[in-house]
């Protein structure tokens, strides 16, 4: 995607929206920084190509439509979406129940689909567009796990293991985020609109929960390991087909992380082997 390029994001006051914020305007691109609350953002170096906006995500359809327009007017367009906004809700799913299943993918679910079916109507126009949707891991291991196991993650969970995170309303979340930008990746390639659906592991960013990372005994070993600006160099990368993705063909997934690839493959691996013991009972059902 050779050109100046107009991103807007989501969820840009810490962790992967803040850095894919600078890291675009590094590649002379234009952004429109999104926050909930426009304060969180406002500190922000002044930048010719940057654009702060309030966005809540969990505002009413009507609403987000009408920040997606004032933001499509700033730069007559948007090229790039990235739909990170997005938190966890740490229960037991009995405990929780509905109400809290309810708050978790207002946010993380349905927040992404309205914001997308806003911006899509200017991708559409040009026949052009990108839509970047960050999943996590936890969609593939949803089991209790210590650490939150996506993209933001407590420190004390990280390095002292002292929390045990249940995540199955963020996990579920998530399912469903990944499963709807598969079917939304078929829908919108006739209009040339592609999507990369990011599949992070643990990373040193700011708390999902609010609390920031402990840097206060850094060991050099782990850096490489949880780089976020390295993870998001490489979504930027892709996104504009330079630096690791030049010349490769798009991929609908990004999986990001050692950790992420291991359960991914776990998973897939204890599916393979379900498919392979009860194969007679798989095809049993077959009418012959």
């Amino acid at each position: 995607m050779l050109g100046q390029k107009v991103w807007l994001i989501t969820g840009t006051s810490s962790g992967f929206g803040r850095r894919l914020t600078g890291l675009a305007l590094a590649r002379g691109d234009r952004v429109i920084a999104t926050a909930r609350t426009l304060s969180k953002i406002e500190h922000f170096p002044k930048h010719p190509n940057l654009r702060l906006m309030q966005l809540d995500v969990n505002a009413s359809t009507k609403e987000i439509k009408a920040r997606i327009d004032h933001a499509a007017r700033v730069w007559n367009g948007i090229d790039v979406l990235v739909n990170n906004a997005g938190y966890g809700l740490p229960a037991l799913l009995e405990e929780g129940g509905a109400s809290l299943m309810l708050r978790q993918f207002q946010t993380n679910f349905f927040g992404v689909v309205n914001v997308c079916n806003a911006v899509l109507p200017y991708m559409r126009k040009e026949r052009n567009g990108t839509v970047v949707v960050i999943g996590s891991r936890s969609a593939w291991k949803p089991e209790r796990v210590r650490g939150l196991g996506n993209h933001d993650v407590l420190a004390s969970e990280m390095i002292n293991h002292s929390l045990i995170f249940f995540p199955g309303f963020y996990a579920a979340s998530k399912a469903a985020v990944h499963a709807m930008s598969e079917s939304l990746a078929t829908e919108l390639e006739p209009f040339n609109i592609r999507v990369l659906l990011v599949k992070p592991g643990a990373f040193r960013t700011e708390g999902i929960l609010g609390h920031p990372w402990d840097c206060s005994n850094p060991i050099p070993d782990y850096d490489e390991q949880r780089d976020p600006d390295k993870a998001m160099e490489i979504v930027v990368d892709v996104v504009k087909g330079e630096g690791c993705a030049a010349g490769r063909e798009w991929p609908l997934y990004l999986v990001l992380g050692k950790d992420a690839e291991a359960d991914i493959r776990s998973k897939c691996a204890k599916v393979l082997k379900h498919l392979d013991d009860w194969n007679d009972d798989v095809r049993g059902v077959d009418v012959v």
